[in-house]
């Protein structure tokens, strides 16, 4: 008999949930992780009050992860959001709904979150062992047998579920350690990228440093190819840095400008930032000529102070080679004209993203052909399970990864339990 069931080896969000559905199923569960703390990802999520799942309808959730999303279809029915916020509030932690279907714990504090789910991981009478890096999975007779850890020590199992994450974050443990042992199960790991990570930008306003500190509020940015097709665009928030831009809407373009630099070979990519999303040009434009006409004998440049942020002033007149100290009367209609083209989009360069490692999520991962929708057991290595980021599924940050992450950790703990109970 294997001393355990199911092994799961990472005790990240993915982790721990398998965990509880492994157990729940009646498996004998052993939980090894290589740090002193379980939890850690999902201690500083959401700004350090995580942001346990997302609120929206499947469809929006699906499309709220560009990284493989529809794979997720059938992990949803086994686990899905909603099923998310019923076990939470059971284990006694309220929630609450933000912006954008974001939702939080009533108390604001992500401790809350991971003590409960910890909590319930150890109530369901699982093993832990902490401070144990595992060197690697053990395949026996063509199927997963359990683990050999650092120290030499070998613990067998049933089923062996994988859920050590990706790349980003690597404080919280997340360092890759699970890509080798997929590839020992003749597995393929797809291409690593960072996603949802600030964006580096050579353009001279922003590499100059100018701009560094300002938050644009309820805008919109875009990324464009070379032959002038816009290929995504997010609204909401951004920053802009020493080095490029950041911000949620930065964050989730990101991706994209890797996409833009691979097809095309390209360096550069340009974005756009459009001040006012809201509204069309013509809108726009009719706006500022109703503004002018109020208060004529204004300069320019301090009429605009009432209507963009100040320190963005100096460039859109620049960018629309409009004399900042004309007086408002004396702005011409051609001016007026390319004065609103300029704030609904404002063009730059980005010249890639910042590194892997200082990403929020990793894309790429362990190939999905590889690996059965359904149960999150490997197609190639009976009883080695896969769950979270160490798949090539990725989410935009909100919710939506964390739910990715929760689901498919669900779906592999209770797959895993159901084989290995079966074979005894």
């Amino acid at each position: 008999m294997p001393d355990y069931d199911v092994i799961v080896v990472g005790g990240g969000p993915s982790g721990l949930m398998a965990c509880v559905a492994a157990a729940e199923r009646g498996a004998s569960v052993l939980l090894v992780d290589k740090g002193d703390k379980l939890g850690r990802k999902l201690g500083i999520s959401g700004g350090g009050r995580c942001n346990v799942t997302n609120a929206k309808n499947e469809d929006e959730l699906i499309a709220n992860i560009p990284g493989n999303g529809r794979f997720l279809y059938s992990a949803f029915q086994n686990w899905n959001n909603r099923d998310i916020m019923v076990f939470f509030e059971g284990l006694g932690i309220p929630l609450k709904e933000e912006d954008n279907g974001r939702m939080f714990p009533v108390t604001d504090k992500a401790s809350s979150v991971v003590n409960a789910l910890i909590g319930k991981v150890k109530e369901l009478g699982t093993a832990i062992r902490t401070l144990s890096p595992v060197n690697r999975v053990l395949y026996e007779h063509g199927r997963a047998a359990g683990i050999e850890l650092k120290s030499g020590e070998v613990l067998s199992s049933a089923c062996v579920i994988v859920a050590t994450g990706g790349q980003s974050v690597p404080q919280t443990g997340s360092t890759g350690d699970g890509y080798p042992w997929a590839q020992a199960a003749g597995h393929t790991i797809t291409e690593l990228y960072p996603t949802e990570v600030p964006i580096v930008s050579t353009e001279p306003w922003i590499a100059s440093k100018e701009l560094q500190g300002l938050s644009l509020r309820n805008v919109e940015l875009s990324v464009w190819n070379p032959k002038g097709k816009k290929v995504i665009a997010h609204q909401g928030d951004m920053l802009f840095t020493h080095f490029g831009v950041s911000g949620p809407i930065a964050l989730r373009c990101s991706q994209f400008i890797r996409q833009v630099q691979r097809k095309f070979d390209t360096v550069n990519v340009d974005m756009a930032i459009d001040l006012f999303p809201e509204q069309s040009q013509a809108e726009v434009e009719t706006e500022l000529r109703e503004r002018l006409e109020e208060e004529p004998r204004k300069s320019l440049k301090n009429m605009l102070k009432g209507w963009l942020p100040e320190r963005l002033i100096p460039l859109i007149l620049s960018k629309a080679s409009v004399d900042a100290e004309l007086v408002c009367s004396h702005v011409s209609k051609a001016s007026i004209t390319t004065l609103a083209a300029t704030v609904k989009k404002l063009m730059f360069r980005a010249s890639g993203t910042r590194s892997l490692k200082e990403a929020f999520v990793t894309g790429g991962g362990v190939s999905l052909k590889e690996i059965q929708p359904r149960t999150m057991e490997s197609k190639l290595m009976p009883g080695l399970f896969f769950c979270g980021e160490i798949m090539d599924i990725h989410g935009y940050t909100g919710g939506y990864n964390i739910t990715a992450a929760f689901s498919t950790g669900y779906t592999a703990g209770k797959f895993a339990a159901e084989a290995a109970v079966g074979s005894r």
